[in-house]
């Protein structure tokens, strides 16, 4: 070990460490003189209480949620770290090990083909020994369109991979490379002519792929999404020619779907393609590149499970007014998470070690105890005692038999009376496979690390919509309540297993939903109720007392700026946020947390719907120009409308009083500001609805059906939120 180099360098940020504590230490002081002074309201002399009982008891629990979501997030800014790798220290060619690219789709009407094709294309461009790279396409609609689009996207690989190798390009999406003018006006008049050809032949590509996708709209699919048989064809076999440069095998898989079998949604496809690739690659790390810097490296390899990189986005506009890009969780919390002991799998953009998945076995282990765990198939169990030998491609060519073998493993029963999805692969126990996965492989004692480098690794595409972007967060926060509410709740099955800083980061990311909504509908309703009625919830303006809820908003805000300024974004990114922070609490949040509840109770089954990422152009259109597409399910706009309309009709009545009705006006504003002050407040941050409700014509703004119905609701609510609260 005296001639050891380390592949990688982590480095704790100090600056940060030093901010987020101090910061931690005089917000909960702050906290606590306002638990002080709502408690100390329940200890008054019976004669001097002139407030309601109730509501003051709701909006102190409101408060306390919120503090207690607040209290969760210091874990992951307790000790945020950031990660550097080399790898130009990796070893030889021929010294690294093989990788199994893992790409999933699951409808090709929903997501963009042209897209999918691009990061097949990517994969297989990959700057790796092609005979040590394996890419698998798992179409889970087991669409025709899909398998005709992988084959056109082979075909086009054939000539691009040899151009990236040959020119040393950096990146590999043809898309990306050519719409951007990255070498177009660098180079020989070689490179330039043959840089046209490749442009040409990717426009040609393009036009296939669409055609086939338009004729798939058109036809009768040949297989029902639900209900179709196992495919799976290895694309090179059929191609006889011999190419000059070598690239890597691409498999395309469809599993077998029936509506008697339970699918488990992605980690079942998952499941497949492990299954699958350890008949023809049994590659020892899957979707795997720069993470090589960590597995390949003596010193953390052993232990490091997975690998997580950021998802980066290619559709993000300036204003990115939904949050697509996620740019909390990736440039703040990630690295905090990374700190407390690693990541948690972020649905895609990781690299992993089989061996966590599946375990390591020797060949003295009991033949019917793996099979029992699983499952009857000898030549898969011979994958596991093999030491990671490929047992499918030989000299370049593919067996018939083990093709066989590997669609059995495809079969939709192949998983019956197994540990598949329980304790062995990718976990079913929600419908948010990867949390639950690197959750459970922390407790197993594995580590991960989250690297975040300076030039995207990945680069995807975002929904760019308000109603397919609150389909996919309602999706992710059904997941995460199921963790909350079940007996794998953090809380109660992660003590003992894991350090309490990184476990309390795994109950922020599982609770933080629930938390969230329930604590913001009791501040968009509870005072302004109050405010209605001409009860003070807060302290005068002269009371000292007034000083800590002050204090405790302005820190929040200094707080939220600070990060803002110290990961690179503007303002306008932070006001974003905080909308669609509170938008998302009394939508995504409260929709998701009740239909996991509804789940546990068995009142409704689990549900996924693939995220619609097909591109409208009227529709991105309005998001580069920051302006909300309310084409929504009224589900999503009528909370929104109400929460509006009740904070409208309480700052609106309130003023009333206080300069037409009330005789002591500067008593009334006195008594009642911090209400006031909390309803004007809710109205600005979120004036886009009430520009949609109001002011805006289009066909993007909010139906007038959807305002009708939020009106009844709102009159509903104040009138019996009036009756009982006051």
């Amino acid at each position: 070990m005296e001639n050891y180099v380390p592949m990688h360098e982590c480095r704790v940020h100090k600056i940060s460490i030093i901010v987020n504590r101090t910061h931690a230490i005089l917000h909960s002081i702050a906290i606590l003189f306002l638990i002080h002074y709502r408690l100390s309201f329940f200890f008054q002399h019976p004669p001097n209480i002139t407030i309601p009982t109730l509501p003051w008891l709701l909006i102190f629990v409101s408060e306390l949620l919120l503090c207690l979501a607040w209290l969760l997030t210091q874990f992951y800014r307790w000790r945020p770290v950031y990660r550097t790798v080399f790898p130009e220290r990796l070893p030889a060619d021929d010294k690294l090990p093989a990788i199994d690219v893992f790409i999933c789709t699951a409808d090709p009407n929903k997501e963009p083909s042209v897209e999918v094709m691009n990061t097949v294309i990517s994969a297989m461009a990959l700057d790796y020994p092609p005979e040590k790279l394996h890419v698998y396409v798992s179409d889970d609609a087991g669409s025709d369109a899909t398998l005709r689009c992988t084959k056109e996207a082979w075909n086009f690989a054939r000539y691009w991979v040899p151009f990236c190798r040959k020119y040393g390009l950096v990146t590999a999406c043809p898309d990306v490379y050519f719409s951007s003018s990255e070498d177009s006006f660098k180079g020989s008049s070689e490179f330039k002519a043959e840089r046209k050809k490749m442009e040409e032949k990717y426009e040609i590509l393009k036009q296939r792929i669409r055609r086939i996708v338009q004729e798939n709209h058109t036809d009768v699919p040949v297989n029902n999404k639900l209900d179709h048989s196992s495919i799976i064809e290895v694309i090179n076999e059929y191609h006889k020619e011999k190419d000059e440069v070598k690239i890597p095998i691409l498999v395309y898989v469809s599993r077998e779907k029936r509506p008697s079998h339970h699918h488990n949604f992605k980690a079942g496809a998952l499941n497949v393609l492990l299954r699958v690739s350890a008949m023809i690659s049994n590659s020892p790390y899957i979707l795997v590149l720069d993470s090589m810097c960590y597995h390949c490296d003596p010193q953390t390899s052993q232990s490091i499970a997975f690998v997580q990189f950021p998802q980066t986005f290619r559709n993000i506009s300036e204003d990115d007014i939904y949050d697509s890009q996620l740019r909390f969780v990736f440039k703040i919390q990630w690295h905090g998470f990374d700190g407390a002991g690693g990541p948690t799998i972020s649905g895609t953009n990781f690299y992993i070690k089989r061996e966590a998945l599946l375990g390591s076995f020797s060949k003295q282990q009991d033949l019917m105890a793996l099979k029992r765990s699983f499952g009857p198939s000898n030549d898969f169990i011979k994958t596991l005692v093999e030491d990671y030998k490929p047992c499918f491609i030989k000299d370049g060519e593919s067996s018939r038999m083990l093709l066989e073998h590997a669609n059995v493993l495809a079969s939709c029963s192949f998983e019956d009376q197994t540990t598949w999805g329980t304790k062995v692969g990718f976990l079913y126990f929600c419908v948010l496979e990867d949390y639950f996965t690197g959750f459970t492989l922390h407790r197993k004692g594995w580590k991960s690390v989250y690297l975040y480098p300076k030039r995207p690794q990945f680069l995807g595409i975002s929904t760019t919509n308000f109603n397919e972007t609150s389909i996919q967060w309602t999706r992710w926060v059904s997941g995460l309540t199921s963790v909350t509410i079940s007996r794998f709740c953090p809380l109660i099955c992660g003590p003992l297993k894991m350090s309490l800083v990184h476990l309390m980061c795994y109950l922020e990311v599982a609770c933080m939903p629930l938390l969230c909504c329930l604590s913001v509908w009791g501040f968009a309703l509870i005072p302004q109720l109050c405010l209605f009625n001409g009860i003070p919830l807060y302290p005068k303006i002269s009371d000292s007392n007034f000083n800590i809820f002050s204090i405790i908003f302005i820190s929040a805000i200094s707080k939220s700026l600070y990060d803002i300024v110290t990961t690179g974004d503007q303002f306008r990114v932070w006001k974003n946020e905080w909308r669609i922070w509170m938008v998302r609490s009394v939508t995504c949040y409260t929709y998701g947390s009740l239909d996991a509840i509804l789940n546990k109770l068995g009142i409704k089954e689990a549900s996924f719907l693939p995220t619609n990422k097909v591109t409208d152009d009227e529709q991105f259109k309005l998001y580069e120009m920051g302006i909300f597409d309310f084409r929504a399910a009224t589900m999503f706009l009528a909370p929104l409308v109400v929460v509006i309309l009740v904070n409208f009709a309480a700052f609106v009545g309130a003023v009333f009083k206080a300069l037409v009705v009330d005789d002591n006006g500067d008593r009334y504003w006195e008594k009642m500001f911090g209400q006031m002050f909390l309803s004007f407040y809710i109205l600005v941050s979120n004036y886009v609805i009430i520009e949609g409700m109001i002011i805006r014509k289009d066909k993007a703004s909010i139906p007038l059906s959807a305002t009708l119905w939020s009106v009844v609701f709102s009159v509903f609510i104040l009138l019996i939120g009036s009756a009982i609260l006051c």
